[in-house]
């Protein structure tokens, strides 16, 4: 079984990843779910379709019946109303400061599972049961939100889960789109840390169709990159702020595409492209090394449809509400080189110079 542990100030908690995982409700978190006065569970709607009877088989076995409170499937679960309806829910069905919530679903079910944890009746425990790809990011490390029209993320909190288990099963039913968008937190994972391991990853031909083991291994290495950040500053004061590679321009992209028309890891995965342009005017990284970028992402079926689609300033408005803006600048996390990041203030009109570039870039590859 993989295993990684996050530790930080105070607290520390597992990650797991294999088959049959829900299988440690019954020996590891045996006492943390039955200590519970209630367990509930928030869950995504389409994924509750195909997968939930497996995590409420595994909670029976320990003697416990959860309550169920399903949501709308990806980023339309994370919305104030749904939010709102999450915490009435759990105050009628008798929830206290005792019970405990698990997240199913993927990033944005997780998101929003942890908010709703960490301010019902100012903070319950939570478990993560990540089923895609993209969550191996953000079930890990305590970030939790809920999106506002101005922007997304925009309502959160930190608040730390008390355990976090994937099962690798589920990957097997995941729609290509799916496994593209989490893959690109993996390869975000390595352009921040090592350059071997992003060279791996750039040149791997199954890069966007790997095998459950390949992936399995290789979601372990991205948890003890984001788990060895978080330790070392968890509220994102310095370090942790590299994790947003790729993110200022890719949520202006999701936001402009309207939440839920490109998904999270498609929309970093353009602000990747996007930012290691923008390194070309500050670091080592060149053309080269942007254009192949670029062609790596298209090979894999990424698109760029947005950059054309829209205009400069649709993305600026979003890009100034950026939560690593400040004082009216805009803050980009680039590479120096593959794995070493730094954070670089950028003008507006080094903003509008790079995205016209990227879509000439673009429709070069293309």
């Amino acid at each position: 079984m993989g295993k990684r542990t996050v530790q930080i100030k105070g607290h520390s908690y597992d990650v797991h990843i294999d088959r049959n995982v829900y299988d440690l409700f019954s020996s590891d978190y045996y006492s943390l779910i039955t200590n519970a006065d209630h367990v509930g569970i928030i869950a995504d709607e389409h994924v509750a379709s195909l997968h939930l009877a497996l995590l409420k088989e595994a909670l029976n076995s320990c003697g416990v019946q959860p309550v169920i409170k399903l949501v709308p499937a990806g980023e339309q679960c994370k919305t104030l109303s749904v939010y709102g309806e999450c915490h009435s829910f759990f105050l009628k069905e008798g929830f206290t400061r005792n019970s405990i919530l698990i997240a199913f679903g993927g990033g944005a079910v997780g998101d929003l599972t942890g908010f709703v944890a960490a301010t019902f009746m100012r903070g319950i425990r939570f478990i993560q049961c990540p089923t895609t790809i993209l969550s191996h990011d953000s079930a890990v490390g305590g970030k939790t939100a809920i999106n506002m029209p101005e922007g997304k993320n925009m309502v959160g909190s930190f608040h730390q889960p008390s355990a976090v288990l994937f099962e690798t099963a589920l990957f097997e039913t995941l729609p290509p789109r799916e496994v593209r968008s989490g893959m690109t937190e993996l390869i975000k994972h390595a352009f921040i840390s090592d350059a071997a391991w992003s060279e791996e990853l750039l040149s791997n031909d199954r890069f966007s169709s790997p095998s459950i083991d390949w992936l399995s291994s290789e979601l372990l290495k991205g948890i003890q990159v984001k788990a060895d950040i978080v330790a070392e500053d968890e509220y994102e004061y310095g370090k942790r702020k590299f994790l947003n590679f790729g993110h200022t321009f890719g949520h202006a992209v999701e936001a402009v595409c309207g939440f839920g028309g490109l998904s999270h890891g498609e929309s970093v995965m353009i602000g990747m492209a996007y930012s290691l342009l923008l390194s070309e005017n500050f670091s080592e990284i060149n053309s080269s090394i942007t254009n192949r970028f670029i062609r790596f992402s298209l090979s894999n079926g990424y698109s760029f449809a947005p950059v054309r689609s829209f205009k400069f300033e649709d993305f600026l408005q979003y890009m100034k509400k950026d939560k690593k803006a400040s004082f009216g600048q805009l803050n980009f996390v680039l590479l120096k080189n593959f794995g070493h990041p730094f954070v670089q203030a950028v003008t507006e009109e080094e903003c509008e110079n790079a995205f016209y570039e990227l879509q000439k870039r673009v429709e070069m590859e293309e």
